[in-house]
């Protein structure tokens, strides 16, 4: 829908500021910020409501003191945002970093409002982090950590209030103790607080290749409407964990070359493609990619640079600057990982003619699959695995038709229109509920 002069004037207002957090020029809170204004012309009379989208509902930062096993205490720093509640109760993952920020949490879960959206789920946006490097901690420092964590975020989650999942650095064990100690603050088992648990705690089949699961299948059906046969293409991966690994197994089972690899311990590279299960038999042994004996390793920064079809990262952040967005040799982008391409990435993009999946849509499997959990924990009906896929690949191949329809109509990026689908269903949700008092 074309947007009014009104509307076009608030679309091109500045960006808001908020004063509580100053972020760099290349933050993921200003790349958000610079998506929402992109897709504000798109909206029409909904583009009034457009602040909304800019301002995080409830940002909650919390101190998190531990007793340490030599008996010393130290204080971690956690937080707990919800961007959005239009739609439903907040969702979002919790990541336990060293880099974690204020800033990065605020922004993921805004990209977590749109992604629930877009792919239309009945949740708003929410994310959690601590800023904490977890490889320092003993298993039973991180227990503390993460129980103390969850009883200072207790006061804004619950099954119908925000729910949260895996993220960078946890898992479904770190769920498990979330869960736990919830429960017993409220005095009753509630399985349905978080999602991504173990199966005997009311996880669910599927959950953890969900993400990677739903990498392949987007990439499929950008592919499939571009024309490509995924036989004999070349892929490149960022990232090799559950995301990444999952989306390299599934293409490489479909006749795909993985052809390069990277993660935290390095890069590594084979012209034929990567022996995909004997490359994750590596890492589980060594903890990464690194002295793969199946692959040369080469510089990190070579890796954008490597001859390939499609490129998947799938790591952290803001990986895709303008300069290797000109380097890479990728015709398709699947967007694996939240935030990785900055946007004067997505303009040399746009100018090259390269296409690319955007996150809210490509990485909506794990949250699409967190859903199917929070369902069968309210039932105490479960699905099995077959079930669960079949039901992954309808729902992200029916939001991936609409988002690619919306970017045909009107002629915008798929980034743009999966914003456009989303930003409508939430502010039409805005729009209905009104404004209390």
């Amino acid at each position: 829908m074309k947007a009014s002069a009104s509307t076009a004037a608030a679309a091109t207002s500045p960006t808001c500021s908020l004063s509580y957090i100053h972020p760099e020029a290349d933050s993921p809170w200003l790349t958000y910020l610079a998506q929402v204004d992109r897709v504000l012309p798109h909206l029409g009379h909904l583009a009034r409501w457009g602040e909304t989208l800019k301002r995080p509902k409830r940002a909650l930062i919390v101190d998190v003191p531990i007793e340490m096993d030599d008996g010393s205490v130290r204080h971690f720093e956690g937080y707990r945002v919800q961007h959005n509640l239009s739609r439903g109760p907040g969702k979002g993952g919790v990541r336990y970093h060293p880099n974690v920020t204020l800033e990065e949490v605020m922004a993921l879960s805004a990209w977590m409002t749109i992604k629930n959206a877009a792919v239309g789920l009945p949740y708003g946006g929410a994310k959690g982090g601590i800023r904490v490097t977890p490889s320092e901690l003993s298993h039973k420092e991180l227990e503390r950590l993460t129980r103390r964590y969850t009883s200072e975020i207790g006061i804004i989650i619950g099954p119908q209030q925000d729910i949260p999942a895996p993220d960078v650095n946890t898992n479904g064990q770190i769920m498990a103790w979330m869960m736990d100690t919830y429960s017993m603050n409220v005095g009753a088992t509630a399985t349905g607080v978080v999602t991504g648990k173990p199966i005997p705690l009311g996880g669910s089949l599927g959950r953890v290749k969900a993400t990677g699961r739903g990498v392949f299948v987007t990439g499929r059906e950008a592919l499939r409407r571009l024309g490509h046969e995924i036989k004999g293409l070349r892929i490149a991966v960022q990232g090799f964990g559950n995301v990444g690994g999952t989306a390299a197994e599934l293409f490489a089972a479909t006749g795909a070359h993985i052809v390069a690899v990277q993660d935290h311990t390095g890069t590594i590279i084979e012209e034929k493609g990567l022996d995909i299960g004997a490359l994750q038999a590596h890492v589980e042994r060594h903890g990464g990619v690194a002295g793969f004996p199946g692959a040369q390793s080469a510089r990190n920064e070579d890796f954008w640079e490597v001859r390939c079809d499609v490129l998947i990262p799938a790591a952290l952040e803001g990986q895709l600057t303008a300069e290797r967005a000109r380097k890479t040799t990728a015709k398709v982008i699947l967007e694996g990982a939240n935030g990785p391409t900055l946007p004067a990435a997505d303009d040399v993009f746009a100018s090259r003619g390269i296409l690319v999946v955007p996150d809210v849509i490509c990485n909506a499997g794990g949250v699409t699959v967190s859903y199917f959990e929070w369902v069968q924990d309210f039932s105490s009906f479960f699905w099995d695995e077959d079930d669960i896929n079949a039901r992954l690949d309808k729902i992200l191949g029916n939001a991936f038709a609409r988002i690619w329809d919306t970017s045909e109509q009107l002629k915008i990026s798929l980034r743009t229109a999966a914003f456009a689908v989303a930003c409508e269903r939430v502010l039409q949700a805005r729009e209905e509920r009104g404004l209390y008092p």
